[in-house]
């Protein structure tokens, strides 16, 4: 019996002391010690959005985010485990925290910065529009009446509901998709960042870039859940100290150069130690 009562009080307090450490982790990220601890740095990264972050043709993730990525973890000593996402569920991959960090093309806006922690920026941009040579697209107001295709969840998507309602948007879930109305004929042009359209139009014959900035210069900057303050602590010093190296610039010439060309200026996309110029 008394056997039993033991057992039954060492039962209760090991449930006291599991509330209590469920109750204390009530907001459900992994701080930076729990990550290192972990052995493993989980990161949500493009896999169709050439050359920011896209799956090669060895299975292979590849890319400026990707770039990135795999630095942040060899210097917090942990394992990459990457996690593909897609422009609209960036953020909810985060609050329910299926991530660790985003590195996916994400533009910091006001009203993402309140369901999310921004870090310091990495890399600057704009918007772009992309479309056919046989009927180029200069001008924003030359798609009143027209069909553009955005990706969900993009700040295309709401740039262009908000400043040019007479423009139908055709929305699509991935970038693929979209690129592949585009290529089919079922838009007018496509928008979305001025780098990644710039990059596209390069591979793609007959297509062009007729728009290359629109609306304000803005960064891309890494993401963390609402409120983990010591990962996002960590990501800003790295960043600080990254840029030091000039390792955005490193990252350019290893990932983009090709992409671009050399008469592209490197300065125009690259932020380094987070700070824009």
């Amino acid at each position: 019996m008394k056997r039993t009562i033991k057992l039954f009080s060492l039962a209760l307090v090991l449930t006291l002391v599991f509330s209590l450490a469920v109750s204390a982790r009530a907001d459900g990220f992994r701080t930076l010690d729990e990550i290192k601890a972990s052995g493993k740095l989980v990161i949500g990264l493009f896999s169709d959005k050439k050359p920011f972050g896209y799956v090669d043709e060895y299975g292979e993730y590849q890319g400026y985010d990707v770039y990135l990525a795999r630095r942040l973890a060899d210097d917090l000593g942990v394992t990459l485990e990457i996690v593909s996402v897609d422009a609209p569920n960036r953020i909810e991959f985060l609050q329910s925290f299926k991530v660790d960090i985003v590195l996916a093309n994400f533009t910091y806006t006001a009203e993402r910065a309140e369901q999310v922690d921004f870090a310091l920026p990495y890399m600057k941009v704009a918007l772009g529009v992309v479309s056919p040579d046989s009927a180029l697209i200069t001008a924003p107001e030359q798609l009143n009446g027209k069909t553009l295709i955005v990706s969900k969840g993009t700040t295309a998507e709401t740039f262009f509901e908000a400043n040019y309602p007479e423009v139908k948007l055709a929305k699509y879930d991935s970038y693929t998709e979209a690129y592949i109305a585009l290529l089919d004929g079922r838009g007018d042009g496509l928008s979305t960042d001025n780098t990644e359209v710039l990059a596209w139009a390069i591979e793609n014959p007959g297509f062009s870039v007729g728009i290359d900035s629109l609306g304000s210069l803005d960064t891309i900057n890494p993401a963390v859940s609402k409120g983990n303050e010591t990962l996002l602590s960590w990501i800003n010093d790295e960043i600080r100290a990254l840029g030091e190296e000039n390792f955005f610039h490193a990252d350019y010439e290893a990932t983009l150069r090709e992409t671009y060309g050399e008469s592209a200026n490197a300065d125009s996309l690259v932020v380094e130690g987070g700070v824009v110029e």
